[in-house]
């Protein structure tokens, strides 16, 4: 497959590099690959659906129990609670509540036609109105059938964001984008088929995020930036900044003593699959949750030293990573708040209800939910801050130093330009 569509592929091919470090470096990569390839195998799920269970898998709802999806026809908020059933509308099985207020009408087509469900008030106040789809319980009953509200049918909205961010990012990003949106699909698969079964089954949570992680950003990162020493040189970053956030993560929750259960679906799942360890859990989330700015600081690192390299070719390899740190800094920073918020906005109700709380503010961070939180934040920025001077450290030996420090290039008898005789070529 061709990379003529990259738009930086003359830095790449300007840019000499030192043949020695980049087969250490390439040599590196090599190993974590076969590493991840070995977990992968090892820990790669059954496929038995009892292997936490039991006897069987957990089954989401009693047999014969379906959920129909119909259009709203009425929204009801204020209504005679003491009134009789709508005329035609099939109330069967329905507890007097629905007939009360809030609820809904909903279509749900065919043999049951219009039926009435209680939904709670916040539902009913999130500004639904006729035409609107609805998901239903279904549940059988003595007399027929039971309806209860389950959810709001969210699909159309959802596919039509999803579209309109496909379609931003290709537009913008154009092949990049692409590569970036089978990157990503990419990575759900792995967490999707191999992480969460493999969780499931009682694997390792930090040997599952670190063999799951590396096979992501192997073709996250060449699949999205091309094949380079530059995307190599960023990919071991990642990997080590990967390796560090596991490491401090799991001293973290040793010290911390945090049991990993914080929130309603984590009790759930406790209840369902009680032979799970939760603080192994954990620290896999640790681990993943790191990937995407990881991988941000470490590309933008490498690419960095290889545009400082490509127009001062003179620079020694002090030089060069003296020049990356000082974009570094400002990358840090900026990525610093970007995690910050970006993990005070997932848990903003849980800050809100502590903000009710009659208690100390220093006395509420030792809680589970809030500690976890902390500890996520400040491990995944650790391995963060460290994957900057390390992977500018590493881009700057790669590159090599001023001439008289750079190892002559290979060359053919008939003399072949440094291009042609990148120790890692780019195919056309």
């Amino acid at each position: 497959m061709g990379h003529a569509h990259r738009a930086d592929r003359g830095v790449d091919e300007q840019v000499r590099v030192a043949r020695g470090p980049a087969r250490v470096l390439l040599a590196g990569l090599a190993v974590c690959l076969v590493a991840a390839i070995a977990g992968l195998i090892v820990w790669w799920p059954s496929g038995d659906p009892s292997a936490t269970e039991g006897d069987q898998a957990t089954q989401y709802a009693a047999e014969g129990v379906t959920f129909p999806v119909g259009e709203i026809v009425e929204v009801v908020t204020e209504c005679d609670t003491q009134g009789g059933d709508a005329e035609g509308i099939n109330t069967q099985g329905s507890n007097a509540q629905a007939r009360g207020c809030p609820f809904l009408t909903v279509d749900l087509g065919g043999e049951v036609g219009e039926v009435q469900v209680a939904v709670p008030t916040e539902v009913a106040d999130s500004g639904l109105s006729a035409g609107d789809r609805v998901e239903v319980v279904s549940t059988p009953t003595e007399d027929g059938f039971a309806y209860t509200y389950s959810g709001i049918d969210r699909d159309s909205t959802l596919l039509l964001f999803f579209a309109l961010f496909v379609v931003v990012v290709l537009a913008i990003a154009r092949w990049r984008g692409l590569f970036a949106l089978l990157g990503m699909a990419f990575g759900g698969a792995v967490v999707w088929w191999f992480v969460l079964p493999a969780l499931l089954e009682g694997a390792p949570g930090v040997g599952v995020a670190l063999a799951g992680s590396t096979a992501i950003m192997f073709v996250v990162l060449y699949t999205t930036h091309g094949f380079s020493l530059r995307t190599s040189t960023a990919l071991a970053g990642t990997l080590i900044g990967v390796a560090l956030t596991a490491g401090l993560g799991q001293v973290a929750l040793e010290r911390a003593h945090l049991v990993g259960i914080s929130e309603e679906s984590g009790a759930f799942l406790a209840a369902l699959a009680p032979g799970l360890d939760f603080q192994s859990l954990l620290g896999c989330a640790l681990v993943i949750a790191g990937l995407g700015v990881l991988n941000d600081v470490t590309i933008t690192q490498a690419s960095a030293v290889w545009e400082l390299r490509a127009v001062a070719p003179e620079t020694s390899r002090a030089g060069l990573f003296a020049a990356g740190m000082r974009i570094g800094r400002d990358h840090i920073a900026s990525t610093i708040y970007t995690i910050v918020f970006a993990y005070v906005g997932t848990a903003l109700l849980v800050l809100m209800l502590y903000q009710v709380y009659a208690r100390p503010l220093h006395e509420l961070l030792s809680t589970e939910q809030l500690a976890e939180e902390i500890v996520r934040t400040l491990v995944t920025s650790i391995g963060l801050v460290l994957a900057v001077p390390i992977t500018t450290a590493l881009a700057a030996v790669v590159v090599g130093g001023h001439a008289p420090d750079v190892e002559e290039e290979l060359t053919d008898a008939a003399g072949s330009t440094p291009a042609a005789s990148s120790p890692h070529p780019r195919p056309e």
